[in-house]
C-alpha cells in the first residue's frame, strides 16, 4: 500500500489546521470541481523510482501555484516561501512508513492556458517513501 500511504502522507499536510489557517485553497491533481477563487494550489504526485524495499517509493511532488495574471510574480513566490516552511526538509510518519522531503524549487510559467486570468507557477520538491517491511 506505498502508494496510498504516500498520498496520506503528503495530504495529512495540507489537512492540518495550520496549513488551513494559510486560507490557501488546496486542490489534489484529480479534483473536479468548480473553482471560485482566484488563487490555489493543486498537488500532484509523481511516483517515479525505486525505493529502498518493495514497500518504499522516490518520486516528486508536483504543486501548481495559481494567482491572479497580471499582478506580478511576488505572491507565487510568498505561497512557494510558504510552501518551504511546511516541506522542505520535513518528515512525516502515518504508521506505515514515513516520507521524507528535501529541497524544492519554483517556476513561473506565465498565463495558465486553461484559463487566461491566473498566473501559473510550478513548485517541485523531490520525496522519498520508506515504507515499513
Amino acid at each position: 500500500m506505498k502508494y496510498t500511504d504516500l498520498q496520506n502522507d503528503v495530504f495529512s499536510i495540507f489537512a492540518s489546521s495550520a496549513w488551513q489557517a494559510e486560507s490557501i485553497n488546496t486542490y489534489p491533481s484529480n479534483f473536479v470541481g468548480t473553482n471560485t477563487s482566484n488563487e490555489f494550489i493543486r498537488v500532484t504526485i509523481v511516483p517515479s523510482g525505486p525505493g529502498i524495499n518493495l514497500l518504499s517509493i522516490s518520486g516528486i511532488i508536483i504543486i501548481d501555484i495559481f494567482t491572479p495574471a497580471g499582478e506580478g510574480p511576488n505572491r507565487p513566490s510568498v505561497i512557494a516561501d510558504l510552501l518551504d516552511t511546511y516541506l522542505v526538509g520535513k518528515s512525516f510518519n502515518t504508521g506505515s512508513g514515513v516520507t521524507q522531503l528535501t529541497n524544492s524549487s519554483m517556476e513561473h510559467r506565465g498565463r495558465d492556458p486553461e484559463n487566461n486570468a491566473l498566473h501559473r507557477s510550478i513548485y517541485s520538491i523531490p520525496f522519498s517513501f520508506y515504507g515499513v517491511v
